[in-house]
């Protein structure tokens, strides 16, 4: 059975150490985020996840989710007790406004809990994350009308929602979309269209879902400035907020999928639903990319969140299986053979591991303090900063994050050697559900391009320049430890070559957009692994002042330091090439024709 323990301590050393959420206390919703009230959320948080939703991650993937012959959907056993406990302990209302019975705390603690819920049971945890997505663009774009009749259900739990895009014909062009709304006398739309691969499309958690669904007006452009977004209930709620008649949406079915077997991903069929429109008529894209920042923000955690369950199960058996012995000689002579954990490359793994795990997580929780602040900073510089920061990285944080989140979940299978293929083992769950999160919201080679084609770019090159500045002035503060000068200077060294990428692209792309294109994906990269180096610099600085202070736990700030180290002689050192890999351009990738490509 795999195992899966939160972890907390490590989560509290972020929020309390590295970001210093405390430190924001004069910020509206910040004020109840004292150390003693965020350590309590955390460990409590951790032993629900522990307890309640882990255990229900590898029965659920093996059972699966059931489309009944009346349409009905039901999740696999335990998920709707599970669920239910998830409500009555308020955990979806965490960073939720208060005005909608929400508990008004900083987006990181909402984020914490996202995370921990990943971790335990992605599959379960994609129910309410699909959720929050729905209520921020209500929140943005919704009416009053719209958010008095659904938000205060959604935020408590007791409804949850979806977001509709794509369609069999229509992946990330939107503007293809076929779905049509006929305007109505009664001031709703008549919603009519297909719409595949919708995540929680149906279940049996709640007695109503609220999908927002993407869908054209008669005579809208034929593009994506032609695109609406409707708000299309389960079933029809009543003025007095009781649940009226089954509205004309159906399941086809549940897609047959290669990982995520507990989430309901179904393909919908809306039948002249009744739907209202959320916003203006044909701006409904700026709406669904409310939902989709907030969904690939918790894609990228996502990644982290399967990494974190691999490792926590490769450690574990590297500790436990004996095979060979130490290069330096016996480790344990008594026994026939040491533990595989003394073997370098399988510590080359687990460090690997280790250091990408904790780097992420800071990435993460600094990036849900960047939202915040980004609509609670003291000051209109803080809160442009701030939104420039996650505006930027969000496409980093989704893409490198996945990516190194599936690179993770094999190499922990590697570590079980035969035995991590061995479906009961459960490492073949975390490597599957892993691989989803590179492709949904956008594939990643999609997150690149957002990255290189519209970030760089935007506001005159204005958040990319700040990044680069934030980091020269950590990097040239001084230290006494060894270990901190180490990451400071690979982490300059490493923001060099991004300057230089950069720079290449602006003298470059315009010439020929292939180029930009092709280097995109080497350039997120290289933009990762930066934007974890900075990370790394800032915990190896607390690390070494709470030795410097005598802190009675040194192990743990020590291994800090270690890691630190790592990636800064392990993963920097690639910064070079991902940039001559820009710099390569376009034209060895283009070169060819299709005619070429498909000679065998």
């Amino acid at each position: 059975m795999p195992i899966y323990n939160a972890p907390t301590r490590d989560t509290r050393f972020v929020v309390n150490e590295l970001i210093r959420l405390e430190s924001y206390g004069n910020l509206p919703g910040f004020e109840s985020a004292t150390p003693d009230m965020t350590d309590a959320i955390i460990e409590e948080a951790g032993r629900f996840v522990s307890e309640v939703i882990a255990p229900l991650n590898l029965s659920g993937d093996k059972e699966g989710c059931t489309r009944h012959a009346d349409g009905s959907v039901t999740t696999p056993t335990g998920f709707k007790d599970a669920y239910r406990q998830y409500v009555e302990g308020g955990w979806g209302t965490l960073s939720a406004p208060e005005a909608y019975g929400g508990q008004g705390l900083p987006h990181v603690m909402g984020f914490i809990m996202e995370k921990y819920l990943a971790t335990a049971n992605q599959a379960f945890a994609m129910y309410p994350g699909l959720a929050n997505g729905a209520i921020s663009a209500i929140i943005a774009k919704g009416s009053p009308e719209q958010q008095a009749k659904y938000l205060p259900k959604m935020v408590t739990g007791e409804w949850l929602g979806t977001m509709n895009l794509t369609e069999p014909h229509c992946g990330t062009d939107l503007g293809m979309i076929r779905t049509r709304a006929e305007p109505q006398a009664d001031g709703s739309y008549a919603i009519t269209g297909t719409k595949i691969f919708i995540s929680a499309g149906d279940h049996d958690l709640t007695e109503n879902i609220i999908h927002l669904v993407l869908a054209k007006t008669p005579g809208a452009p034929e593009s994506s400035k032609g695109i609406s977004l409707f708000i299309v209930p389960k079933f029809i709620v009543n003025d007095d907020g009781s649940l009226g008649e089954k509205n004309g949406v159906s399941v086809g079915s549940i897609e047959e999928k290669m990982g995520i077997h507990g989430n309901a991903t179904c393909v919908m069929n809306y039948d002249g639903a009744k739907g209202w429109m959320v916003g203006e008529e044909n701006k409904g894209l700026a709406a669904m990319f409310i939902m989709m920042n907030a969904a690939r923000l918790g894609v990228g955690m996502q990644g982290l969140a399967q990494a974190e369950v691999a490792y926590q199960n490769g450690l574990a058996y590297a500790l436990d299986r004996r095979q060979g012995r130490a290069l330096t000689g016996p480790v344990d002579p008594q026994a026939k053979a040491d533990p595989i954990i003394v073997h370098p490359d399988v510590r080359r793994m687990l460090m690997d591991a280790k250091t990408f795990i904790e780097g992420m997580r800071a990435l993460c929780l600094w990036g849900a303090l960047q939202v915040d602040l980004s609509h609670k900073a003291a000051t209109a510089e803080e809160r442009q900063m701030a939104d420039d920061l996650i505006s930027l990285l969000t496409p980093v944080i989704k893409g490198y994050g996945t990516d190194m989140g599936y690179k993770v979940a094999t190499d922990m299978q590697q570590v079980w050697g035969g035995h991590g293929y061995i479906a009961e083992n459960g490492m073949d769950q975390f490597v599957r559900d892993a691989r989803i999160a590179m492709i949904y919201e956008g594939t990643n080679g999609v997150q690149a391009m957002d990255l290189v084609g519209r970030k760089l770019a935007q506001n005159g090159g204005r958040a990319i320049q700040a990044l680069f500045a934030l980091i020269d002035a950590e990097c040239a503060e001084e230290s006494s430890d060894e270990a901190v000068k180490l990451v400071a200077e690979r982490l300059a060294k490493a923001n060099g070559e991004l300057k230089a990428a950069t720079m290449w692209f602006m003298q470059n792309a315009m010439a020929n957009p292939n180029n930009l294109g092709a280097g995109a994906y080497a350039y997120m990269t290289l933009t990762g692994i930066v934007s974890l180096g900075l990370m790394w610099l800032r915990m190896a600085k607390v690390a070494a002042a709470a030795i410097a202070d005598g802190t009675e736990d040194t192990a743990f700030y020590e291994a800090k330091l270690t890691c630190a180290r790592h990636w800064a002689t392990r993963y920097t050192t690639e910064a070079g090439a991902l940039r001559r890999q820009v710099e390569a351009g376009g034209e060895t990738i283009m070169a060819l024709t299709p005619e070429q490509l498909a000679i065998a």
